[in-house]
């Protein structure tokens, strides 16, 4: 009986192509579920009782948790191998949190749900990242492949509060939005399940290569995780900003949800254009995008309803971008079998910035609101330069977010 004929490229191609859409699908409703959550989270908190200073140190702390708990998971993901269980034990924490908020009563409550939702995301991010980095040498490229799963992402971020905010709306119960959220959540584990078994080994699709002692993380990695982590502290959490929508009356109470759905909408489209433009262009498309990001501060704090509007866009911009970039960038900088381990560290550093940045603006804007959309803008000019230096090796030493080069 003859052997069975190996896979054809094209056919790999293929495999790993559909992979991709089906973690991007259970990814849309992971992000229906949870940014959802979030569109309404800074109202709610303040509904019961929260000041500035709580909500920005309740979402830092979970930003925290959200991005320094990845240390360890990445960890746990290059040591075992298991990235499946890993991934799946992080969703079912995530999908359990959110419609749990319907059940809340106070600000201490919610909190602990809200932190307990970015805990479940930092234990599954990791292994799903590097699960989906072995996909991007059959699809054609880092930038590409993430840029595709942020996309279909931030389009789940967008209908989900686009849903919460038509519950508000018509039920005028914060509670309501929270439970209906259930029903995106359980579909998100289904799909999970059917990744699984799909796809028992995606480090398959990735070509064999000879293992290299690991001798230390490169020094670009490192002057790229400084710019980065100056990116996050400057980015405030939307729960702050919609918290002063809210507070100053800037944005109806019914149409808060909706700003963060354009932000999520605009986020999932440059997710996408901007993940191919990074393949072609490297660190050029960042530094552009980070100059274009610091406006976000000053038009969401400062400006009327329109100027809001336009600096949540950016907002979503910025952070969409960075999510996808940000991986697209680490992945050639360190061997795949380091590569969980990578994802987590940079992420670990970042959350904390991001932790250290949303508490520092929380207590300005309680104090000076200028005063906290000074330290968002200086925090993201200054990772420009760092940017470009980093850009400068970036293009000449390393494949350009192509894994085949």
């Amino acid at each position: 009986m003859a052997a069975s004929a190996p896979p054809t490229a094209s056919h790999s191609s293929r495999l790993a192509f559909r992979f991709v859409l089906l973690i991007g699908i259970l990814s849309f409703f992971a992000d229906f579920t949870y940014e959802g959550a979030r569109g309404i989270i800074g109202p709610y908190l303040a509904l019961l009782g929260a000041t500035g200073t709580i909500v920005g140190v309740v979402t830092g702390l979970g930003e925290l948790l959200g991005y320094g708990l990845r240390l360890v998971s990445g960890r746990w993901a290059d040591t075992t191998g298991k990235f499946w269980p890993i991934t799946i034990f992080g969703y079912v924490v995530q999908m359990a949190s959110v419609p749990a908020l319907a059940l809340t009563t106070s600000w201490q409550e919610a909190a602990a749900l809200i932190i307990l939702e970015r805990i479940g995301k930092a234990i599954r991010n990791p292994p799903r990242d590097v699960m989906l980095s072995y996909a991007a040498s059959r699809v054609g490229g880092y930038g590409w492949v993430f840029g595709i799963h942020e996309a279909m992402d931030q389009f789940g971020a967008m209908f989900g509060p686009l849903a919460v905010a038509a519950v508000v709306a018509w039920r005028g119960d914060f509670h309501a939005a929270f439970a209906v959220l259930a029903i995106p959540a359980l579909i998100n584990l289904l799909f999970v399940g059917l990744a699984r078994l799909a796809y028992p080994r995606p480090q398959d699709m990735e070509p064999s290569k000879a293992a290299t002692a690991f001798t230390g993380y490169p020094r670009i990695f490192w002057i790229y995780l400084a710019g980065a982590c100056l990116v996050a502290a400057g980015f405030a959490d939307y729960p702050l900003i919609a918290y002063h929508f809210s507070q100053a009356g800037t944005v109806a109470g019914d149409w808060i949800a909706v700003f963060y759905a354009v932000a999520m909408g605009v986020s999932g489209t440059g997710s996408l254009v901007f993940g191919q433009l990074f393949d072609r262009y490297g660190f050029k498309v960042l530094i552009f995008l980070t100059l274009l990001s610091a406006l976000f501060a000053p038009l969401v704090f400062l400006g009327g309803y329109w100027w809001a509007l336009i600096g949540a866009a950016i907002w979503g911009l910025g952070m969409g971008v960075h999510e996808s970039i940000v991986p697209a960038a680490v992945t050639p900088m360190v061997a795949s079998e380091r590569r969980a381990s990578a994802f987590g560290l940079f992420t670990a550093a970042y959350g904390i910035f991001w932790f250290v940045g949303s508490a520092a603006i929380g207590i300005l804007y309680d104090r000076s609101i200028p005063f906290a959309v000074a330290f968002c803008v200086g925090a993201e000019l200054l990772a420009v330069p760092v940017f470009i230096w980093v850009g400068r090796r970036y293009d000449q030493d390393l494949p350009i977010g192509r894994s085949g080069q």
